[in-house]
């Protein structure tokens, strides 16, 4: 094939992630790749955790546990526990686990009881007693099992987003990606309107064929310069600020991710091994910036603490073509859907992935472009739906902000024909196949938001079931699901297992 030249501007982790999955996966092929980065410009990093599929990216570079973790200060991540979403009795708090093949066995009893709880037959449709990530994540556990219980685990990770990046950029440099540290001040232009080169404060011209933007929010590229359209999600994620402060970590290092609502909207609490970072995501259209520091600082503990607070604001929402003309937006550029489930790296490493399938298997042309940006289309439409039922089925009634989030009917058809099926009583996972959106979130993952928050029939309509409603018995999934634990150690004993080995 003939000569690329791929030029990445913005660095920190998605820029890295991009440049480390795109030399990586084109090692053996003439092209070259340039990521372009300003010295000046600091990096966001909202949110520090990951989904499972960050470790399939880590095994993809070749790069170990013990060797990125203990360099970003990374924990591992067993899910997400959501408390106060839901003010139904029972039901103020669950979790979102990640799953693990164990749960082959303890999960058909979850389907079954939360299929007839919503018939109104009293049995335990809570999700917690039924998954072996949560008994984890209960139990300050790691996700990595003994050699003598071969079963497989997917887990998440949180880190230190900021050392994160720095590490990608020396993964990336071994595989031959070159670092230029400069400001771009321009934009050059070809007469079709393609980028044809960034034009650096020294004057340095930096040409390419495709051109990465992952300059963030700005969209320097993607938006600035080519005019790329944004739709804004504000109308159903009304979240568009964040306050930032980090606490001392304790003795006991926590495997999950916290998620923590508050009166005008949520705060995230994530364990890394040298602090706990702690975030209030908000709307500033029914609180102010000084209100919501007050409010998480308050939660913390921290009213009259000298640690400063750092204030955020998100645009959250995607760009109408993600690829456009030589042009691929990833990271912040693209567009962003609030962290509530840490779904930020997932999006960049599927964007990243899809942009070099479609790229190759084109011909090294954008002959497959509007099949790249369908299916990114399709998959930020899929993650927002799941993250506005959060919002959508809580039963708060503090603020105006819960009530009129729980009044809001600016749902897709998608979303409202899920919760239909639900509310109704019918299959759910039937659902989730004919509208083929259970690739985005599985059907245990709407099973347990829905059921976690106890979107059943009221306690006093309940009624005794027969021996086919009770074919479960919860306490032997219980026992069933200790044991399993049994298998796992102690998160910080395994995390300082990582230390010694790369010592």
């Amino acid at each position: 094939m003939a000569n690329r030249k791929i030029v990445i501007l913005g660095g920190g982790t998605a820029g890295w992630m991009a440049a480390n999955l795109m030399a990586r996966s084109w090692l053996d092929k003439n092209i070259q790749i340039t990521l372009v980065e300003s010295p000046d410009i600091g990096i966001i990093g909202v949110g520090e955790g990951s989904t499972p599929q960050f470790k399939s990216f880590m095994d993809f570079i070749d790069v170990p546990e013990s060797e990125w973790m203990p360099a970003c200060d990374a924990t591992y991540k067993n899910g997400i526990r959501f408390i106060d979403w839901s003010t139904r009795a029972g039901f103020e708090s669950y979790f979102h686990p990640f799953p693990a093949q164990p749960d082959d066995y303890s999960a058909p009893a979850f389907f079954h009881n939360s299929y007839v709880r919503r018939k109104a037959i009293e049995v335990d449709g809570h999700p917690d007693p039924f998954f072996l990530a949560t008994y984890l994540a209960e139990h300050a556990k790691a996700p990595i099992a003994a050699e003598s219980f071969p079963f497989e685990i997917n887990y998440g990770y949180h880190f230190d987003s900021g050392k994160l990046g720095l590490f990608l950029a020396e993964k990336a440099k071994q595989f031959g990606v070159t670092h230029v540290s400069a400001t771009v001040q321009q934009v050059r232009q070809a007469v079709n309107g393609d980028i044809a080169a960034l034009v650096t404060d020294s004057g340095q011209e930096i040409a390419g064929d495709i051109f990465i933007d992952c300059s963030g929010f700005a969209g320097f590229l993607h938006q600035q310069t080519l005019g790329v359209e944004f739709e804004s999600f504000s109308n159903n994620l009304f979240n568009d600020s964040a306050v930032v402060l980090a606490t001392e970590q304790g003795a006991v290092i926590s495997s999950e991710t916290q998620s923590v609502a508050r009166k005008f909207g949520w705060s995230w609490h994530i364990p890394l091994t040298s602090r706990i970072g702690n975030g209030y995501v908000y709307a500033s259209q029914y609180c102010n910036a000084d209100q919501a520091e007050t409010e998480l600082r308050a939660a913390l503990g921290l009213l009259d603490s000298p640690v400063e607070a750092r204030h955020l604001k998100m645009k959250v929402g995607q760009v109408k073509h993600h690829w456009y003309k030589n042009c691929l937006a990833i990271g912040l550029s693209q567009g962003f859907i609030e962290p509530l489930e840490a779904t930020a790296l997932h999006i960049v490493q599927e964007t990243v992935q899809s942009f070099i399938e479609c790229y190759q298997d084109g011909q090294f042309t954008d002959r497959l472009q509007q099949k790249h940006n369908q299916s990114l289309n399709e998959r930020y439409q899929a993650i927002r739906d799941y993250i506005v039922a959060h919002y959508r089925v809580n039963s708060r009634t503090d603020t105006q902000y819960w009530l009129d989030n729980a009044n809001n009917n600016q749902l897709s058809r998608s979303l409202y024909d899920v919760l239909q099926v639900w509310v109704s009583g019918k299959n759910l996972s039937d659902e989730l196949d004919r509208q083929d959106i259970d690739k985005y979130y599985p059907s245990v993952s709407w099973h347990c938001l829905l059921a976690g928050y106890g979107i059943y029939p009221e306690q006093s309509q309940l009624i005794k079931g027969n021996e086919l409603a009770n074919r479960y018995d919860v306490n032997k999934i219980k026992e069933y699901i200790r044991r399993c634990g049994l298998n796992f150690l102690d998160h910080r004993a395994q995390l300082s297992m990582l230390v010694n080995k790369q010592k």
